[in-house]
Parts: structure tokens; sequence; C-alpha cells
């Protein structure tokens, strides 16, 4: 659909053989009906996978002895769909969606799925318009949806990732944090996360599309008690990090190019794990900048925690941040794609051009798993919560959140998610998007229903508000 509220969280922290202290989010485009399946898949390379977003259906059949067996999913969606103006902007535009997907994995170190919606036009769209919506596949990049997620390597240090980006973070997550590369809905490209580690230095590199020179950035993490006093029992209780991430401007319209870095240092204060319950404490702080800006820096300093026990996982951050220059924490983040168009904001103007005024932020984060049964040995969640603020100290506020339960023995999943940017101040932007899922007859059909708001790029650089709504049917093997 237009939009998909997914989970991707995976956190470097806890486990001792990826304990970086940092976070990394692989993000899917996952829904009712394969996020078992894709939770498998997506054994993203962290801990929450990313914020794993999957959902939990698929039961995938329980492997013997030490060769994991292949698991498949079939799934065909049919829905009909319509994107309305608001404001008196445009016409209103009619679809048939079809869906298909086809998965395959194996095991926690391989998946693939390959999929993407076909709109084939029942009315609207104007003079000359086709019988399949041209937007979205208009430029090379939008035939990147058709690979839903591409995995290699699960968990492990070394490990290729391929998809729809939602939720994505680059480690420390204080260049790019919580960023989607769909936010923009007639842009469809899909992404790679690649991660490696070699003695003391965990990498991980990433670009939000592989057809096209857009989003490119890397994260070098230098283990420091490695360094100094050889291989410690556990990896990453001191770390260095340098981050750089480079915006081309380019894709679904052009922009003007940006480059931020940024140093980043980490120091696990407690770390404790006891019967299936661990939870860790890190002190954090970092410089940035902006090369070939001279004055545009930003410094951070923070405190996280992450807790796991067999029913909940939690992981949460509080910041306190400075910027002057108009550099800013987390600049490329969940409003970026519609940002280099137009910032939220009195000023009508890109991101690289917008001037960000001088001041302090607090910035927190929560990420929430949950399940009444238990959460080892699965990604599947009764509830999931994601949630990021940052409050200005000149009286703005920008909030993101996504949020997804399964009820009545996960046959029900609904999910919401929503963005607030520049609260407080005019020209502030929102989004809302909803989903939900009811599997009945046995759970291998379900109906279907999406609403939500959009905003459109247009050649003139502004963003065109509009809104969808969709009802359908699916089935799938997934039961």
């Amino acid at each position: 659909m237009l939009m998909r509220w997914s989970w991707a969280v995976v956190v470097l922290g806890l486990a001792p053989e990826a304990a970086w202290a940092q976070e990394v989010v692989a993000p899917e485009d996952f829904d009712a009906a394969i996020r078992r399946l894709e939770e498998a898949l997506a054994t993203e390379p962290s801990g929450e996978d990313e914020e794993a977003q999957p959902e939990a259906e698929a039961s995938l059949p329980a492997t013997s002895g030490s060769t994991p067996q292949w698991t498949n999913l079939l799934r065909m969606d049919a829905a009909t769909l319509t994107l309305l103006p608001r404001r008196g902007a445009g016409n209103d535009e009619g679809f048939v969606q079809l869906e298909p997907l086809v998965a395959l994995g194996k095991g926690e170190s391989f998946r693939l799925i390959l999929g993407a919606p076909v709109r084939l036009r029942l009315w609207g769209g104007g003079a000359g318009a086709g019988l399949v919506r041209k937007e979205d596949w208009d430029t090379l990049s939008d035939w990147g949806q058709v690979v839903r997620l591409f995995m290699v390597g699960g968990d492990t240090p070394h490990s290729v990732w391929v998809g729809m980006m939602e939720g994505y973070s680059l480690l420390s997550g204080h260049l790019v944090r919580r960023y989607g590369n769909r936010v923009n809905p007639d842009d469809h490209p899909a992404g790679v996360i690649a991660t490696g580690t070699l003695g003391p230095v965990y990498a991980e590199a990433f670009a939000s599309d592989v057809l096209s020179a857009r989003l490119m950035g890397a994260e070098v993490a230098l283990d420091v008690q490695h360094v100094l006093f050889g291989r410690p029992p556990v990896p990453g209780r001191y770390t260095l990090a340098l981050s750089a991430v480079h915006g081309w401007g380019r894709g679904e319209g052009a922009s003007r190019p940006m480059t931020l870095a940024h140093l980043d240092a980490t120091a696990v204060v407690l770390r404790r794990g006891h019967k299936g319950k661990r939870v860790e404490a890190h002190l954090l702080g970092g410089w940035g900048g902006r090369p070939g800006a001279g004055g545009a820096w930003g410094v951070v300093a923070g405190l996280g925690v992450d807790a796991l026990s067999p029913t909940v996982d939690l992981r949460a951050r509080l910041e306190a941040r400075l910027q002057r220059g108009g550099f800013r924490q987390g600049a490329f983040g969940p409003d970026y794609e519609l940002a280099r168009f137009q910032v939220a904001g009195p000023a009508s103007v890109p991101l690289a051009e917008a001037s960000f005024p001088e001041g302090a932020s607090a910035y927190g984060e929560v990420i929430l798993g949950w399940d009444a049964v238990r959460l080892s040995g699965m990604r599947q969640r009764h509830l999931l919560l994601s949630l990021g603020v940052e409050a200005f100290s000149w009286g703005r506020v920008d909030v993101d959140g996504r949020v997804e339960a399964q009820l009545f023995h996960r046959d029900f999943s609904l999910g919401v998610g929503g963005l607030a940017m520049g609260q407080g101040h005019p020209g502030a932007r929102y989004l809302v998007s909803g989903e939900a899922r009811w599997r009945v007859l046995g759970g291998n059909l379900y109906a279907l229903g999406q609403g939500g708001t959009l905003l459109f790029p247009t050649p003139a650089g502004t963003l065109r508000p509009g809104a969808f709504a969709a009802v359908g049917l699916g089935v799938d093997n997934a039961r």
C-alpha cells in the first residue's frame, strides 16, 4: 500500500557477540501476513530488528537437526485505492490495487521477498492518464520496490540487507535517525545496508537507493578496550565512532547536495544479566559539523538504557543537544525525503538551504516490544511502540512515532503511525497513517483497510497535500 508502518530496530548493545552499545535499524516493508516470516527474515543487523517491524503471522515450521529448512510464503492482496486531494489541490483518482508477494527463507541467514503493488486506474488522472499509475514506475529507482527484502548473514557481524528502509538509524544515530526512504509517496527505492567487523573495528555503510545516487553514509566504530588491552570478554564497552553522510540530492526530484560528519564516544557503565533478563546503561557524547560550512557544528551528550526480559524488550535514550551555524543532529531523519524539497516551518526552502536557528534541544526516544507469551526466539509482538520527540529551546517540537497491536489470538492487527514536524511555529507538517487486518476462515483469508494523509513533491519544489484510503481482501499460506 502507499504507506506501511513496520518495525525493525536492531541494537548492538546487549548481545555479547555484537555489543557496541549503539543502535542500528534495518527497515522492512512487512505487514500482518508475513511478519513472522519476515521477522525471521530480517534478523536485522542488531537487536530489535530494527525495530523488528513485523507481524506475527506466518508460523514457520520448526527445523530439526543442524541444517535449517527452506520456508516459503505466497500472498496476494486485492484492494480498491483512492487518492484524494486536500484543499482543492487537484482531482481524486481511483485504482484497483493488486499486490502479489513471494517470500523464501532458510534459517536465520537468508531471506528473499519479492513483490510490488500494481495500481490499475479506474477513474481520474486527467487526459492521457494510462491504465497503470505512471508515478509508481516512472524512474529507475521505482523498480527497486520489487525487492521487498533480500538479506544474507542475518544478525552476524558480516551481513548485507536490501529493501525498504523504515525507521533506520545509522549506529549512533546522530546523523541518520529514524529515516525512511519512501516518505515521498511517488518514490519507491530499495536501500542497502552492509555491516562488517575486523578485530576491534566494526563498520556499517548504507545507501538509501541502490539504483541512484541519493543518500549514502557510513560509520566506523573502534573498540578502545580491545585496542589497549586485547580482546575483552564482552566487546564494545568503550567505543569511539566516526560517521559521515552525504545527500546527493538526486532521485525523485533534485535538491542541493549536503554533507555532515559526526564523532561519537560511548561508555557502558552498567551491564547486568540473570535468568533471561539483561540490562545495560551507557553514557554517550559527540561532536558534529558540516564540512565546508564554517561555524556549522553541534554537541550532544546523553544516556541510553536497554532492558530485555522474556516478555519485554525496551530501549530508551535521552540526550541534550546544542546546535550552531545551521547544523542539527538527526538532520537525515523521518522527514528528510520531504524536507529536502521543503522544510517544515515558515521558510519554504529546501533543507540544504534552510537556516536552522541556533539553540539547544532535548531529545528522547523509546522503543518498546511486549508479548504476553514470551519474546525469546521470535520477533513478533503483541505490542510494538516506537516514539521519538525533540523539543528545541526556541519553541519548536518534532514528534514521530508508530504503534502496532495484535489482538484476538493475533487474528486482528492494528498499526498507526504519525509525524509532526515544526510544531509551535507556522508551517508545521503533519502526516498520519493507519492499517488494520482481520484474519478469517482459519487465518488464510484476511480483510484489510488503510488510510492516511500524504505530501506529494511538485516540480516547483513545493509539497502538495493529499490523502489515501484502501479496502480489500488478501489470501496467503501463512497459517
